[in-house]
């Protein structure tokens, strides 16, 4: 009997389990269609387009950037674009919020997708479902997707590389060799950062085939585990851990919360002036790095292109059926010769 009740008892908390499953999914649906309804009619106005905005990090100051500008442009074309993690219970996988947004109905998804298969299959059916997707910096080629927006990665590794030529020229290094480290994302299978690093190790490697007298350059790869803050800070302090001479005199860092932590470990390990970092965007923290010589340089993307051609593609999709495979992004350096103008925030 106690066989039979134990049975009978998990049976029920499977049903009851799987029922609260189907309810929050559903709830999850309907909150994003009601809101969807909001959002066609914001402020009394009536919009034409409901799109989603669906990134690896919604809170940062880069993706945040992307979406207003993106928005903006989406109010011009009469439609409207939402951040979705912002409007969701609690945090969700981007290939959660993929299955949510194409259960919605959305008239369009700009996803930063990656090569992970999982993703491919999602942006099949979001295609099969009528629904446009737009990949955004991170790509799936073998993916549905009717465009890309992104930023040439040769050319930002080559522009790191004549950076880390030009310092290997105005600074001087103690050792025997100049050591950079380039910190990767260990779960991206996203080809672009190994594109990127190619092109950094290719304008290295050129320039010291033709300056024989130059001191060595070794470059070495570091992952990061990117699934959240505290992890990152992990895999960054790991660098400044192994004894003064393990390490680098130069960290590239790929996106904002690597640069972001990689400042204030120099900071923390008083390593101010020995180790020279080379970041990635622009948002006040990494402005004022290198207004107080702890960031060498960073390398910027115009964040107003991609929002903008984002939403560009979408319409224009809309309107004659096709657009334009791939949308690039201009991207510039920005030093202690020009931190001044972006402070003021002026523009290039």
């Amino acid at each position: 009997m106690n066989k039979e009740h134990k049975s009978l008892n998990m049976i029920t908390i499977w049903i009851i389990t799987g029922v609260l499953v189907v309810l929050t999914g559903v709830l999850i649906v309907l909150f994003i269609s009601f809101n969807r309804s909001l959002s066609r009619k914001e402020s009394g106005d009536t919009y034409d387009k409901y799109y989603v905005m669906i990134t690896d990090d919604p809170s940062s100051s880069f993706w945040q950037s992307v979406y207003v500008s993106s928005l903006k442009e989406a109010k011009k074309q009469n439609a409207y674009v939402e951040m979705l993690a912002d409007n969701l219970p609690r945090d969700y996988s981007q290939t959660e919020q993929m299955e949510i947004a194409i259960s919605s109905g959305v008239d369009g998804i700009i996803v930063t997708a990656g090569e992970a298969e999982g993703m491919t299959e999602l942006i099949k059916k979001a295609y099969e479902a009528e629904i446009p997707v737009i990949t955004l910096l991170n790509d799936n080629t073998q993916s549905d997707r009717i465009s890309f927006v992104g930023i040439g990665n040769y050319n930002l590794g080559r522009e790191y590389g004549k950076l880390i030529i030009e310092m290997a020229n105005t600074k001087s290094f103690q050792g025997d060799t100049i050591n950079v480290t380039v910190l990767l994302d260990a779960g991206s299978e996203d080809s672009g950062q190994n594109v990127l690093t190619f092109a950094i190790q290719d304008e290295v490697t050129v320039y010291l085939d033709s300056h024989k007298d130059q001191k060595p350059i070794e470059i070495d790869l570091a992952a990061v585990d990117a699934s959240n803050t505290f992890s990152v800070e992990e895999s960054v302090r790991n660098l400044f851990l192994g004894g003064k001479e393990d390490i680098p005199d130069i960290i590239i860092c790929l996106n904002e919360n690597d640069t972001n932590s990689v400042y204030q470990m120099v900071v923390d390990y008083n390593e101010v002036g020995e180790v020279n970092i080379l970041g990635y965007y622009n948002s006040d923290a990494i402005l004022k790095g290198i207004e107080r010589d702890v960031i060498y340089a960073t390398l910027s993307v115009d964040t107003d292109q991609m929002g903008k051609y984002c939403i560009d593609a979408l319409s224009e999709y809309y309107e004659i059926g096709y657009t334009s495979q791939y949308f690039t992004a201009d991207s510039y350096v920005i030093n202690k010769s020009n931190i001044g103008e972006y402070m003021k925030g002026g523009s290039r």
